[in-house]
């Protein structure tokens, strides 16, 4: 018995031409396809590029510029300077309390809206969401009343006998600090919320009906898995908050000098766009090299539902 090869075997000349033109066929497609979806999105990427990537670019370029000339003279002042350091310092410190607040205020908020059904755990996400559309500069001077000497926070510290007097809570970090966690709580809420929603909460039981106390059962299963959530809305945060400005600006009174703050300043009082554009470019990288890093432990994407 002789096998048959490839060279002897018969093809009707018609299935070898109707193949070669769906071929065809789908390639022109997929190149025509191709082409208005490169069509339909050049608009976009255009304006992108003129209003994003482009100043960036010239900020980039203006760093390394002063007085007329090139040079590192812009980052070398950073160094040299210990102003700079502990504006740095502040910012990154400030960043830092506040997530971590964040964190302790908004993963049982998180937890327990996930617990609750359909229908009210949605009124609760929007009374989380309402604060976005208040501006940020009303909601910084609100904190101002409140905070106040006489205001009802103190008022109430004092009448329920944790303090004699009233407390410093403005001009200070202690109310940039409370007034960016306001701000920020929502941002860290709705990721760890997304991540608990789809939880699959027959684990749990598993856990119990093989003995596990609840704390344990929380500790080593539950925590676990909604880690991820818990790390994305910290990156969320932190970033956000190294740019800070109003805020701090408000409640801080002038004692508090975030990053931001400081290139207002360079570019207000002093005129000075290199060394402006400097921190600016340090900033960014700080940012970049932190979505970097929260990406490559995460996925960033799918926890935020960008796919």
């Amino acid at each position: 018995m002789s096998l048959a090869t490839p060279q002897s075997l018969d093809y009707p000349s018609g299935d070898v031409s109707a193949t070669s033109l769906n071929r065809e066929a789908l390639a022109g497609n997929a190149r025509r396809e191709a082409r208005n979806l490169a069509l339909l999105t050049f608009p976009a990427f255009s304006l992108t590029f003129v209003f994003v990537v482009l100043p960036v670019i010239w900020l980039f370029a203006l760093s390394f510029v002063e007085k007329g000339q090139f040079g590192l003279g812009h980052y070398e002042r950073m160094i040299t300077y210990s102003s700079y350091s502990k504006i740095l310092f502040t910012t990154l410190k400030i960043s830092g309390i506040v997530t971590v607040i964040c964190a302790v205020l908004g993963y049982p908020v998180a937890y327990l809206i996930a617990q609750l059904p359909g229908r009210l755990a949605m009124a609760f996400i929007a009374l989380i969401i309402i604060p976005f559309w208040t501006s940020v500069l009303v909601r910084s001077y609100a904190w101002l009343v409140l905070l106040t000497d006489a205001g009802p926070v103190n008022q109430t510290l004092m009448w329920l006998g944790l303090v004699d007097q009233p407390v410093s809570l403005l001009f200070n970090e202690t109310g940039s600090i409370i007034g960016m966690v306001h701000i920020m709580l929502p941002f860290f809420i709705l990721p760890v919320y997304a991540v608990i929603r789809s939880f699959d909460w027959r684990l749990l039981e598993a856990a119990s009906s093989l003995g596990a106390p609840p704390v344990s059962a929380f500790l080593r299963v539950f925590l676990p898995l909604s880690l991820p959530g818990v790390l994305a809305g910290a990156v969320l945060v932190f970033v956000q908050c190294l740019g800070f400005f109003v805020t701090p600006a408000v409640l801080g009174g002038g004692k508090v000098t975030m990053v931001s703050m400081k290139i207002a300043s360079n570019v207000q009082q002093y005129f000075d766009w290199g060394a402006a554009s400097a921190l600016g470019i340090v900033l960014l990288f700080c940012v970049l090299s932190i979505l970097y890093i929260g990406h490559r432990l995460f996925d960033l994407d799918r926890l935020l539902g960008v796919r």
